[in-house]
C-alpha cells in the first residue's frame, strides 16, 4: 500500500480534474471491456470534450490504453500504478472531498505559477 505522501503526489499529478479521475473510476469498474467515448459520455454524463481530455491526460499517465477505433479499457502500465490507482480509488470513496481539494490545488497551482510569470516587480 502506498504512503500518503507518495499517493497525494500521484493524485496531483495523475488527474487533471475531478472528471479525469471520475472516468478512470468507471473504467477500473469494467476492466474487461473497451468502452467508446460516446459510452462514457452517456454513463458519465459528461461532455464529449470532457471525456477525450480525461482520456488523454490518463493515456500519457499510464493508466488507460486506447485503441485505434478510440475505445478505452483500464490497464496501468506497471503493477506500481495499479497500486496507487486502486488506493487513490479507495480513498476517493472514503474521502472524496480531500481528493478533490488534492486535484484543484494542483490545478491552481499550476495556475498561479502561470499568472506569476506576468507580475510587474518593481527593483
Amino acid at each position: 500500500m502506498p504512503g500518503s505522501q507518495e499517493l497525494t503526489r500521484f493524485i496531483r499529478s495523475a488527474f487533471r480534474s475531478v472528471w479525469s479521475l471520475e472516468l478512470l473510476c468507471f473504467l477500473m469498474k469494467h476492466p474487461d471491456r473497451d468502452w467508446a467515448p460516446d459510452e462514457m459520455v452517456a454513463a458519465l454524463r459528461a461532455s464529449d470534450l470532457i471525456v477525450r481530455e480525461s482520456l488523454s491526460s490518463l493515456t500519457a499517465a499510464g493508466l488507460i490504453v486506447v485503441n485505434t477505433s478510440g475505445a478505452a479499457r483500464y490497464q496501468p502500465a506497471s503493477p506500481s500504478l495499479a497500486a496507487l490507482t486502486e488506493a487513490a480509488e479507495q480513498l476517493y470513496a472514503r474521502s472524496p472531498d480531500a481528493v478533490r481539494r488534492a486535484i484543484v490545488s494542483a490545478a491552481s497551482g499550476d495556475i498561479a505559477a502561470f499568472a506569476d510569470a506576468f507580475r510587474l516587480r518593481r527593483d
